[in-house]
């Protein structure tokens, strides 16, 4: 996605709608810095200003993120462009998620060791029960980890559909 032309864009349909960018950030709860922002192509639209967006200037969220009017086989070429876009962030971002919680089971894992083996064990009792701790401990974060990677799994998968559905 290239930002400023998108932002070039969004500058257009706004004077095409003879709007301010501060009558603009009053119709969607946004700043006239935060409009400025977009139209310079700094930042993006949330999903949902680019829902208002889409509504009030009547074009779909395809052509806002393609930067220009599309129809027929443009409009196709820009929803695949799109779609492709935002499966790759999301891939990123579930690659990225994944290897942060792998180091945060590591972690706790060895932590959970490394306190357990500091505890005093007089009795057969006392391995028994330190056993048990680290398979606790290691199920929990395997369970943790699993819940959390299904949540953004759900996540990106919702996130995708809104940017190619109008």
């Amino acid at each position: 996605m290239d930002t400023k032309k998108i932002g070039i864009f969004l500058k257009d349909l706004r004077n095409e709608k003879g709007m301010t960018q501060e009558q603009l950030g009053e119709k969607i709860g946004v700043s006239n810095k935060t409009i400025s922002r977009w139209e310079t192509g700094k930042y993006m639209p949330p999903v949902d200003c680019l829902n208002m967006l889409s509504d009030i200037y009547n074009i779909s969220i395809n052509e806002i993120l393609g930067g220009e009017r599309a129809s027929g086989d443009k409009f196709t070429k820009i929803a695949d462009e799109n779609i492709t876009v935002t499966l790759k962030g999301g891939e990123k971002n579930y690659q990225t998620f994944k290897k942060i919680m792998m180091c945060i089971l590591a972690l706790t894992t060895v932590l959970t060791i490394i306190i357990i083996m500091l505890l005093p064990m007089n009795t057969v009792r006392d391995v028994i029960v330190m056993v048990l701790v680290i398979a606790v401990a290691f199920i929990a974060n395997t369970l943790n980890l699993t819940l959390n990677l299904i949540a953004l799994a759900t996540k990106e998968g919702i996130s995708s559909g809104i940017y190619i559905i109008d």
